[in-house]
């Protein structure tokens, strides 16, 4: 790159700087140096259905994109004329070749090539609240974790089993209406397989179990030695186990 396109180049990127920094001056920064309660005149929002406000809430979301977008594109400015002083402007940061002039001119603010790009359309910025509920609430929906700990998948199983929006086929794996959320068939509240149909008196020391779909699970799949249990003393959970048998043959 010869040092008239790269004085096109810093003319542009100076220029759009610019226009965004007068555009956030004259709007505000998109209203929202302002409380939402100036815009409806509402001095609280308790006593009102939430469609009531649905309307500015939608353009305070759209504000707040806007507002991220510019100040997103601000930084990326900003790290470009600092590569333009250090001599690195159009050299790609994952190859190390050139970046195509045909790709600074449509983005000028370029760090990669075409074929090192990654994906730049997912909002990072994430809500302030997060750093306090954090863990377990914040980032935590990862259907791949098999965490025990309870989390935001957890969270949505517990609102879901009251039914949701889905319609009945995409649930495949459901065998009744009851299951028709996702993972359905993960247990809760137990672990392992035995606590969720026996139980015992820790005063007394009696053992009991109930009949359902855990247990039901539990014979059909031939368990029963203990040896596969984990999450307690392999020595009471055989233990159990064989009590718990013994009852049921007893029934």
């Amino acid at each position: 790159m010869d040092r008239a396109q790269l004085a096109h180049f810093r003319k542009q990127l100076e220029q759009e700087r610019d226009a965004i920094r007068r555009r956030l001056s004259e709007n505000d920064h998109y209203g929202l140096a302002s409380p939402l309660a100036m815009t409806t005149g509402e001095l609280a929002a308790y006593d009102n259905h939430p469609a009531d406000l649905g309307s500015e809430v939608f353009e305070r979301e759209k504000d707040i994109a806007l507002l991220e977008h510019d100040e997103r594109q601000l930084e990326a400015i900003e790290q470009a004329l600092a590569r333009i002083e250090k001599g690195t402007y159009g050299i790609c940061d994952v190859c190390g070749k050139p970046i195509p002039l045909e790709r600074l001119a449509a983005v000028p603010t370029a760090r990669t090539c075409v074929g090192c790009a990654a994906d730049g359309h997912v909002s990072e910025r994430r809500p302030v609240e997060e750093e306090v509920l954090a863990p377990p609430f914040a980032q935590t929906f990862d259907v791949g974790n098999e965490s025990v700990v309870y989390d935001g998948e957890d969270a949505w199983q517990e609102v879901a089993r009251y039914g949701t929006s889905e319609p009945p086929d995409v649930f495949r794996d459901g065998h009744d209406y009851d299951h028709l959320y996702l993972n359905a068939d993960e247990p809760v509240g137990y672990v392992d397989p035995v606590e969720g149909f026996a139980f015992v008196d820790e005063e007394r020391g009696d053992v009991d179990f109930v009949r359902n779909e855990v247990y039901d699970a539990y014979v059909a799949a031939g368990e029963g030695d203990g040896t596969n249990m984990v999450g307690a003393e392999e020595a009471r959970i055989r233990h159990l186990i064989e009590r718990v048998e013994e009852m049921d043959d007893g029934r």
